[in-house]
C-alpha cells in the first residue's frame, strides 16, 4: 500500500493524455461504478462533456462528433447492460469508419461471477466490431505506472484513428472508492509542452508508378467507363474531376459522396437507368469506383459483375457486395487520382461518351424539377431536393436510412458548399436524432439540418432530451405515417402490408417533439426553408401521403425517360 488515491490518478492520467491527443468531445452517462472517469472528465476543463441519459442516445451523439470532425470522441457508461446499450452505435462506428472511444466501467474481477449486482460479462463485448479492446485491471500503484496508463490512452486514440479508422472498447474495472478519497496523486511522468506519451505518424498509401502507368493505360483502352462515388469516398471534388476530365468519363455521385458538384457530374442515374433504352446504350467498359457503392439498386444491378471495377480505398476494406471487383487499390484517393490524371495528359479530352451523359442529365434534370415543382402537396423527393438546395454554405445536411437518403439521392441537384453525412455503415434508422445532435455539437454554431422519416424520428425520441438549444440545428420530419420505404417493395402488395411494413404510428411527431420541450411545427405546403432553417422550430414536420408520394415519383422517373429520348 502506497497511500496514494490511485484511481483518481488514473482517470485524471488517461483524460490528460486524451486532451493532448486532440480529444476535444465527451459524452458520458450518469452511474455509479463510471464515477472515477466522469469526474476525471468533467473537472479536466478542456474538453466539452455531454450528460445523457440513455447509453445507446449517449453513443450515437459520440458517433455523431466523430463522424463530423474524423476525430474519435469519447463515450463512458457505468457496468452491466449500460454497456450493451452502446452496441448499436459501435457496430454502426465499426461498418462506417468512424473513429469512437467506448469506456465501459467494470466491477473488479473479484466480483464478477459471484452475483454482485449490475456486472455481466464484458470482456470483448463488442465482439469484432471493434479495432482495439483492452482491459488493464483495476489500476495500481508501482513503479512506471504512470508511463502505462499514458502509453494506454495513447494507443486507445492511434487505435481508434486507424487505418482503418473505428471504435475502440476500454473496459476499465474500478475498486471503491470510487471518489476521490483525498490522499496525494501518483507522481506525474507527462511529456513536457504539452506533448502525447506517444506520437503517431499516419502515412497516406500511394499506387507505384508501374500501377500508375497500367492503369492510365486501362482508362485509355476504355472511353466508355465511368466514375462512380459512394460513401467515404475521400476524395476532393476538384481532384475527381480533373480526372474525369482527363479520360472523359462522367461521374456518378452519390449525395452521400460529398462528390455530386462539377460539370461531368450526373445526379439523376436513378431515372436514367429506369430507362431500358439508356441503359442499354451506356452501358460502361470499366468504373473506377470511390468508397462504397451507391445506394441505388438500380444502379448497382446495371452494373452486375460483368462490368470490371477499380475500387479506390486506402484502408483496404472489401466495399464489394457485388463481387465485381477486378482491381482493388488501396491507396490515398487524392494522390492516386493526381498521379492517374497526369500519366493521361492532364489535359481534357472531347469525348461523345460523356457529352452523351451530360446532355441527358440536363434533360433529365429539368424533367425532375418540372414534376417536383407541380406537385400540388409534399412527397419526399421534393423535400429532399428543397432543403439540399437552401442550406448555407458551410452548413451540413444529416439524411437518414431508409426513403429519405434515397429520395435525396433521386432528386438532390449538384451544388458545392454542402456537406452531406449519414450513417450507412449498417443502414439502420436507430439512434439518428442523436447522431444530428453530435454533428451539431461538434459543428460549432454551422448549420446543422437533418432529414429524417417519421418512424426513425420515433426511434430515437430519447435523442430530443439533449438537444442543444443553442446549435443552429433543425430536423425535418417526413410524416408518412409509416415505413414510406416499403411502398417501393415487393412487400406493398402484400395482404398484411400496413400491419407488418407500413406500421403506421398514429402519433403525432409535433406532440412528440413539444412534449420533449423542443419546438416543433407541422408545415403544410412548400415549405420556405432558408426562412425555417435561418429563424424556424428545431423540428419542422412535413406530412406526405404515401401511396400519392409513389405515383409522383414514378412521374417523375417517367418524365426522365421521355425527356432524354427526345
Amino acid at each position: 500500500m502506497t497511500g496514494h488515491d490511485v484511481t483518481t490518478s488514473f482517470a485524471r492520467t488517461l483524460v490528460d493524455e486524451w486532451v493532448r491527443s486532440g480529444i476535444t468531445h465527451a459524452v458520458v452517462s450518469p452511474g455509479s461504478r463510471n464515477t472515477p472517469l466522469v469526474l476525471a472528465l468533467a473537472r479536466d476543463g478542456r474538453l466539452r462533456v455531454d450528460v445523457v441519459l440513455d447509453e445507446r442516445s449517449a453513443a450515437f451523439r459520440a458517433l455523431g462528433v466523430g463522424l463530423a470532425t474524423g476525430r474519435p470522441a469519447i463515450v463512458c457508461c457505468t457496468s452491466g447492460t449500460a454497456a450493451a446499450n452502446m452496441h448499436p452505435a459501435v457496430i454502426e462506428a465499426h461498418h462506417a469508419r468512424v473513429p469512437l472511444l467506448v469506456c465501459t466501467a467494470d466491477r473488479p474481477p473479484e466480483l464478477r461471477d459471484w452475483g454482485a449486482g449490475q456486472t455481466i460479462e464484458q470482456t470483448y463485448l463488442f465482439g469484432r466490431a471493434v479495432r482495439w479492446y483492452h482491459d488493464p485491471g483495476p489500476p495500481v500503484d508501482g513503479r512506471g505506472v504512470g508511463a502505462q496508463w499514458r502509453a494506454l490512452a495513447g494507443r486507445a486514440v492511434a487505435e481508434a484513428f486507424g487505418p482503418p479508422p473505428g471504435p475502440v472498447h476500454l473496459n476499465l474495472p474500478f475498486r471503491e472508492p470510487l471518489v476521490p478519497s483525498g490522499a496525494s496523486l501518483v507522481d506525474d511522468c507527462a511529456r513536457a509542452d504539452g506533448r502525447p506519451w506517444t506520437r503517431t505518424t499516419r502515412v497516406r498509401a500511394e499506387a507505384g508508378p508501374k500501377d500508375i502507368a497500367e492503369l492510365a493505360e486501362l482508362v485509355r483502352a476504355h472511353p466508355r467507363g465511368l466514375v462512380v462515388a459512394g460513401w467515404g469516398a475521400g476524395a476532393d471534388p476538384s481532384t475527381v474531376h480533373r480526372f474525369a476530365a482527363a479520360a472523359g468519363w462522367p461521374v456518378l455521385a452519390d449525395a452521400i459522396s460529398q462528390l455530386r458538384t462539377g460539370a461531368q457530374t450526373v445526379s439523376t442515374y436513378e431515372a436514367l437507368l429506369r430507362s431500358e433504352q439508356f441503359a442499354r446504350a451506356h452501358r460502361p467498359e470499366l468504373v473506377l469506383r470511390l468508397g462504397a457503392p451507391l445506394t441505388s439498386k438500380v444502379a448497382n444491378s446495371w452494373f452486375g459483375v460483368d462490368v470490371p471495377h477499380v475500387v479506390v480505398d486506402p484502408h483496404r476494406s472489401w466495399l464489394d457486395p457485388q463481387r465485381s471487383t477486378a482491381h482493388h487499390v488501396a491507396a490515398d484517393a487524392n494522390g492516386f487520382l493526381a498521379s492517374l490524371t497526369g500519366a493521361l495528359g492532364a489535359q481534357p479530352v472531347h469525348s461523345p461518351w460523356l457529352v452523351s451523359w451530360s446532355a441527358a442529365e440536363r434533360r433529365a434534370r429539368a424533367a425532375i424539377d418540372r414534376v417536383l415543382d407541380d406537385c400540388d402537396a409534399a412527397i419526399e423527393g421534393q423535400v429532399a431536393r428543397d432543403l439540399a438546395a437552401a442550406i448555407p454554405d458551410g452548413g451540413t445536411l444529416v439524411v437518414a436510412s431508409s426513403l429519405p437518403v434515397r429520395a435525396l439521392e433521386w432528386c438532390m441537384a449538384p451544388r458545392t458548399g454542402l456537406r452531406v453525412l449519414a450513417n450507412r455503415g449498417a443502414n439502420g434508422i436507430d439512434g439518428f436524432v442523436s447522431t444530428v445532435a453530435g454533428v451539431a455539437a461538434a459543428n460549432e454554431g454551422a448549420p446543422t439540418v437533418a432529414l429524417s422519416g417519421d418512424l426513425c424520428f420515433l426511434h430515437d425520441i430519447n435523442g430530443l432530451l439533449h438537444m442543444d438549444r443553442n446549435a443552429a440545428t433543425t430536423l425535418v420530419v417526413i410524416d408518412n405515417d409509416g415505413g414510406g420505404i416499403f411502398s417501393y417493395l415487393p412487400q406493398h402488395d402484400l395482404p398484411e402490408f400496413e400491419a407488418l411494413f407500413a406500421t403506421p404510428s398514429g402519433i403525432d411527431p409535433v406532440a412528440v417533439a413539444r412534449a420533449h420541450g423542443v419546438t416543433a411545427e407541422r408545415i403544410e405546403g412548400r415549405a420556405k426553408w432558408h426562412e425555417l432553417i435561418a429563424d424556424g422550430p428545431d423540428v419542422v414536420v412535413v406530412p406526405v401521403d404515401r401511396e400519392a408520394s409513389v405515383a409522383h415519383h414514378r412521374r417523375m422517373w417517367d418524365a426522365a425517360a421521355t425527356a432524354i429520348m427526345h
